[in-house]
């Protein structure tokens, strides 16, 4: 007995139909990646991170300062007291985002000469040179706004600024 003939072309009518509904619908992080697509996440002019070792603080008393992370425009170090994280310490080269910057002037305090801005409620960060972000982020309370301003003066400020200048 042949076969009904509605039937061999429903298979391909129905695997047609699944599968235009298999494509992907652009969303939000698609446009992102093709406007950035080719752009570079750092800039060229942007700092070595190890060239900013030497303008963190060091190690004293009981606390030790331990170095986390060196990448190109930024270096971050832990504030440890007895193997305990207190605050993290970071200098980013603002030159691969500018926007960083543009916080800094609009900044209604000053730490000594610099532009000073809260992050958030547990960083306290200040601009040094129109370039280079120095940050003091607080794991915990322990830490209050006196104490991440005083790790902050902690940095080598004058020569930051100075090395800045010649980049």
């Amino acid at each position: 007995m042949p076969r009904p003939r509605t039937r061999g072309g429903l298979l391909p009518l129905m695997l047609l139909l699944a599968c235009a509904g298999c494509h992907d619908e652009p969303n939000r992080f698609d446009k992102v990646q093709q406007e950035t697509r080719g752009q570079k996440a750092t800039s060229d002019e942007a700092v070595a991170g190890g060239d900013f070792n030497k303008f963190f603080p060091r190690s004293e008393g009981d606390f030790s300062v331990i170095y986390t992370q060196e990448k190109k425009g930024f270096a971050e170090a832990e504030v440890k007291k007895g193997g305990e994280v207190l605050a993290t310490l970071s200098i980013f080269d603002t030159t691969s985002n500018p926007e960083a910057a543009q916080k800094f002037r609009d900044a209604t305090l000053t730490l000594d000469t610099y532009p000073e801005v809260e992050v958030g409620s547990l960083g306290t960060a200040i601009l040094v040179e129109n370039r280079m972000q120095v940050q003091v982020r607080s794991k915990d309370a322990g830490i209050d706004k006196a104490g991440r301003e005083s790790w902050i003066r902690r940095f080598d400020l004058p020569n930051l600024a100075a090395y800045a200048k010649i980049q």
